[in-house]
C-alpha cells in the first residue's frame, strides 16, 4: 500500500516530500540555501506590474522593478559576500493596496513605506536607507517596524473578556445528494 503524500501548504505539491522519496525535500532545501533565504536581513516589496494599475502606470512600476533588481545585483546586496553575511531580498507585489502616489515600496523588517519609488528615489533608498541606515524622509509616509515584540501601552492592551463565546462559522458546502 502506498503511503499518502505529506501535505504542507507552504511547499508546492511538486516539491512536497513523499515517504518513499524524501529527496524532494533536499531539493527544496538546496533552493532555500541557493537563495540565501536564512541570511535575509531585509525584504523589499515593490508594487509593480499591477493587474489593474492604480498607484502608477504599468510602465512606471516595471521600470522601478527593473531598476531595483539591477541595483541590488550590481551592488551585490542580493546575496551574501565574504564582507557581508546577510542579503536583501526583493519581491514584486501585484498591489500593496496604497493606490496613490506610486510605485509604493516597503522595506521590512524596518516597516518603512515609501511613495513615488521611481528609479531616482529607489537609488536614494538604496544608498541612504539600505546602505546608510537613514530613512529617506521626504518619500517615507509610514514607519511600522516588525520588531517581533509589542511594547505594552494603554492603546494596545485588550481588556479581558469573560464568558464570551465566539460563534463558529461554517463554510457553505454543496449538499451531497
Amino acid at each position: 500500500m502506498t503511503e499518502p503524500r505529506i501535505e504542507n501548504p507552504a511547499i508546492p505539491s511538486d516539491l512536497a516530500a513523499t515517504p518513499e522519496n524524501p529527496t524532494e525535500v533536499s531539493a527544496l532545501t538546496t533552493c532555500v540555501e541557493n537563495l540565501d533565504l536564512p541570511r535575509i536581513d531585509r525584504h523589499i516589496f515593490l508594487c509593480a506590474d499591477q493587474t489593474k494599475p492604480k498607484c502608477c502606470s504599468t510602465e512606471a512600476g516595471l521600470e522601478a522593478w527593473d531598476y531595483l533588481k539591477r541595483r541590488l545585483k550590481e551592488l551585490q546586496l542580493d546575496r551574501t559576500t565574504e564582507d557581508r553575511p546577510t542579503c536583501i531580498f526583493r519581491t514584486k507585489a501585484n498591489c500593496l493596496r496604497v493606490c496613490m502616489q506610486g510605485p509604493i515600496l516597503v522595506v521590512y523588517p524596518d516597516g518603512v513605506w515609501y511613495r513615488a519609488a521611481t528609479p531616482p528615489v529607489i537609488e536614494r533608498i538604496v544608498r541612504e536607507h539600505l546602505l546608510g541606515g537613514r530613512v529617506v524622509e521626504e518619500y517615507a509616509f509610514l514607519r511600522h517596524p516588525l520588531t517581533g515584540e509589542i511594547e505594552p501601552s494603554e492603546s494596545n492592551i485588550a481588556s479581558p473578556v469573560e464568558n464570551t463565546e465566539i460563534p463558529i462559522v461554517q463554510s457553505a458546502t454543496p449538499s451531497q445528494s
